[in-house]
């Protein structure tokens, strides 16, 4: 021990004995006092340690993060700064043109030619519309070296009534038509062998007029958002001025479901037809024998289910279609054959891929189907065929192809494509044969045609080329081969093995524009025996010479109304034949106007 330590001690005991001596005299009780012993101080230093950077939790579960939402409470400041502007760079710009919801149009020309379109549409509501579109086109025929009227009248009318909503949009339509054509196409010898006095009576004789009706009522309906995609039908009567009718009903409903970011649809199909002719075509070597008019009735009912696969480049389509056949009746020359019914399946396949983004798409295709012919399909196609025809649907059996389109540039796209067509009961039309005799029917003597069958074969390319140079400037052309392999037929009547065509359009100025057309189209074959004099040959084959139309329109447009326009057509002023002894009227000339306005 220390001295200072010592003398500490002493001095506290020293004052503890006087308090003691003191307080016992105050008082007896001794108190409590507290002594504090002092200590030299001896530092120590704890062992260093490292801090981790990612401390190691040991709770068995680690409390989740309190989620904080921040609210900014904005609110406008006083600015005096003010930007100065700029300057666009100069840009042309063009006037939007005013569009019209209606227009009317009026063309005469040569041959006592009328062309008439009157459009007309008005909103009933937002969502709402009605619409209505006459047509008209005639011409008084005057066919140079034609021996018959051939004067033609196409009039026609149809009504529209539609909706457009968010979720549904629908139309309703309704339509007739009257046409009036005439079996003018006499065989080049007709009257060989009679005397111009009998020539003359046969021909003054024979009313080659044949009139057409066709009324329908019809409609459409889509849906969004919805597994019903879409769906239509159609009712359609057609007769003519010989007894014959024929009456069609249709409906295709289209369905559509996501599954796993697939689109799969299905489409349906239910097609009625029946047909009837009061007449029929008699017997040329035994015009006496009585005759008995056709009857077909057909349904088809189909399904065609497919679904879409989308990955990078490539587009994929692959489906099926299931059709069945009933044949509820098919009567010729009063003989039933009965019903019968088949089952047919078709590949609806198709697959495009982008070889070089736009510049270059590959695609290729397995398709087929079955096709319902009927009276009205053959009139539009050949107005001249004879009110007695056999009635039966096509079978496509497959039509496989494979093709390439793109771009050359930005303004030059074009198409080639290469297809294998296999058909079963491929319909072909073929000239009636004739006699002289004077109780013929007015379409009897060689002047219609007649509708046959056929399995056929068919091998074609076609290629396409379309340049848009400017905005002024669009020039197309394009052009088909065909070859055709007949199981029974000598050859494919009337079917070219050539198709060419280009058109051409320009705008000159902002007042004048002009357009050309021209189109090839190359051999055909027919048959015609003369029963009469038998001078056109043993086999009655004829070739109908291939024949080239060239067509030039030129228009002024007065203001955004008004707008004059001149047509020329056929301007090499040829007489070829689309049809045998079908000649077409020469060059043509139609001077007109088409006027726009609102009510």
């Amino acid at each position: 021990m220390t001295y200072k330590a010592q003398y500490k001690i002493t001095f506290i005991l020293l004052l503890a004995g006087l308090q003691t001596t003191f307080a016992q005299k105050k008082d007896e009780n001794i108190g409590t006092e507290v002594v504090n012993v002092v200590k030299p101080y001896a530092p120590t230093i704890s062992d260093a340690f490292k801090v981790k950077e990612t401390p190691v939790l040991d709770d068995e579960e680690t409390t989740k993060k309190e989620e904080i939402q921040y609210t900014i409470f904005s609110f406008p400041v006083a600015s005096t700064f003010t930007p100065s502007k700029g300057r666009a760079a100069s840009v042309d710009k063009t006037a939007q043109e005013r569009l019209y919801k209606n227009y009317l149009t009026l063309g005469f020309g040569s041959y006592a030619s009328a062309n008439a379109e009157l459009f007309i549409t008005e909103n009933i509501s937002n969502t709402d519309y009605v619409a209505g579109m006459l047509r008209h086109q005639s011409t008084q025929g005057n066919i140079k070296g034609v021996r018959l009227d051939d004067k033609f009248y196409d009039t026609s009318l149809d009504l529209t009534y539609g909706s457009k909503q968010q979720n549904l949009s629908w139309n309703a339509d309704m339509g007739y038509q009257h046409q009036v054509y005439n079996w003018y196409g006499l065989p080049e010898l007709f009257g060989y062998t009679l005397s111009e006095a009998d020539q003359n009576a046969l021909i003054n004789g024979i009313n080659p007029q044949q009139t057409y009706h066709n009324f329908y009522l019809g409609g459409k309906v889509k849906a969004n958002d919805s597994f019903f995609n879409e769906g239509s039908f159609k009712y359609n009567r057609f007769w003519d001025a010989y007894g014959s009718e024929e009456n069609r009903f249709f409906i295709k409903p289209s369905l559509k479901f996501d599954i796993s970011d697939k689109a799969i649809t299905a489409n349906f199909t239910a097609d009625y037809l029946s047909t009837k002719f009061d007449k029929a075509f008699p017997d040329v070597d035994n015009p006496a024998t009585p005759v008995f008019g056709n009857e077909h009735s057909y349904l088809v009912l189909g399904a065609n289910p497919n679904f879409q696969i989308l990955q990078d480049d490539l587009t994929l389509n692959l489906g099926v279609e299931f059709v069945y056949l009933s044949t509820l009746k098919n009567v010729v020359n009063n003989v039933d054959s009965g019903s019968d019914s088949d089952f047919f399946f078709y590949p609806t396949v198709t697959a495009s891929y982008k070889v070089v983004g736009d510049l270059m798409i590959a695609y290729a295709g397995a398709e087929g189907g079955l096709k319902q012919n009927s009276y009205r399909d053959f009139t539009n196609i050949n107005p001249f065929v004879s009110p007695n025809l056999f009635i039966a649907p096509t079978d496509t059996q497959y039509d496989i192809y494979v093709g390439l389109k793109g771009k050359l540039s930005n303004a030059v796209s074009y198409n080639v494509r290469g297809s294998y067509l296999s058909e079963k009961n491929r319909a072909l039309f073929l000239s009636n044969d004739y006699s002289e005799n004077i109780d013929n029917e007015n379409y009897a003597y060689g002047n219609s045609f007649n509708v046959v069958y056929d399995n056929m074969k068919t091998i074609s390319f076609f290629g396409e080329l379309k340049a848009d140079f400017s905005k002024n400037v669009a020039v197309g052309i394009n052009g088909t081969f065909a070859t055709y392999n007949n199981d029974l037929q000598e050859e494919a009547w009337n079917l070219p093995q050539i198709k060419l065509g280009t058109s051409l359009d320009v705008n000159i100025t902002k007042k004048w524009f002009a357009g050309a057309n021209v189109f090839f189209v190359g051999e055909r074959m027919d048959f015609q025996f003369d029963h009469s004099s038998g001078a056109i040959g043993t086999d009655g084959t004829r070739t109908l010479d291939g024949y080239f139309d060239a067509n030039l329109n030129l228009g002024y447009k007065h203001n955004e109304r008004l707008t004059a326009f001149l047509k020329a057509n056929n301007i090499a002023n040829q007489a070829y034949e689309k049809w045998l002894n079908y000649p077409v009227q020469q060059f043509q000339l139609m001077l007109g106007a088409s006027y726009k306005f609102d009510f």
